[in-house]
């Protein structure tokens, strides 16, 4: 057994169980990542994430993110607002504006005067190669084929990938049914977060997003970010959008092509404490 202490935190619901491992190395191995996760059983939480020293010049640190099936992923919005409250409470920085790496690429993140924090998430991968996604040539839109029907959705990667469709009301989408089978479509070789969006203005939509390896959250920030650029690719929205999730509102800004995506929301600590691991065998 090995006792790990930790931090409890949320941005707009979507919550994450919190490691320091800047002073030590911690590994996780998936059946540990899998327990903690486990809303009965652990802690509970839709990923984990694993704050580490930097290894590229230019960050302050490495900002590491498991889902609750035990898989490592490349970024999550919510998380990275979260991460950067972690350590400026802690204590591990005392810069406003933080510099980290992450497995899909450096972000910046800015830490406002109140809850909120501003990430800078870099521009969109848009090229089907860089998504990943299998389609001949960049489009607004591709067809997708699913349970013997055909979508439209936009495809984009936020550092994570992302398929957007466009519903006319987001109470009424399928989203428990279509999610998975998005998820997991095979023209998404990394398999895909799937986004649905209701434009309800130029400047708001509301949006339910199933994560990959991890169901359906009350908030994912990549994934508003990626509804804001494919929505702008469409010609739905404006530069600046307010996006409505079952948790709470995220602010997004997109001036457009080569651009970075900005985030604007708030992250909240919960609570500390220890966990008891018991050792993989």
């Amino acid at each position: 057994m090995r006792k790990l202490a930790f931090t409890k935190m949320h941005g707009l619901g979507n919550d994450f169980v919190v490691f320091d491992a800047t002073a030590a190395p911690l590994a996780l191995d998936p059946t540990t990542l899998r327990f903690i996760a486990d809303r009965h059983f652990g802690i509970g939480c839709d990923q984990i994430l694993l704050v580490e020293p930097p290894r590229q010049a230019d960050t302050l640190f490495r900002y590491r993110i498991f889902n609750a099936d035990g898989s490592e992923v490349e970024q999550c919005g919510n998380g990275a607002r979260c991460f950067a409250r972690f350590v400026t409470e802690r204590g591990l920085t005392r810069e406003r504006e933080i510099p980290v790496e992450t497995a899909g690429g450096r972000i910046v993140l800015h830490v406002e005067d109140n809850s909120g924090v501003t990430v800078d998430m870099g521009a969109p991968r848009l090229e089907p190669v860089d998504i990943p996604f299998i389609a001949p040539a960049r489009a607004p839109h591709y067809a997708l084929a699913v349970d013997e029907q055909t979508l439209q959705i936009g495809a984009v990667s936020m550092g994570n990938p992302h398929a957007v469709l466009r519903v006319d009301d987001i109470a009424l989408a399928p989203v428990e049914h279509l999610g998975p089978l998005i998820e997991r479509h095979p023209r998404f070789p990394n398999r895909v977060n799937a986004g649905f969006m209701q434009v309800m203005a130029r400047d708001h939509i509301r949006l339910r997003v199933y994560e990959r390896g991890a169901g359906e959250t009350l908030a994912c920030g990549t994934g508003a970010c990626a509804a804001v650029v494919s929505g702008r690719l469409s010609g739905w929205l404006d530069e600046a959008v307010r996006v409505d999730l079952p948790g709470g509102t995220l602010h997004i800004r997109w001036p457009g092509e080569g651009e970075p995506v900005r985030m604007t929301g708030p992250a909240v600590t919960v609570f500390t404490g220890e966990l008891i691991a018991q050792e993989a065998t």
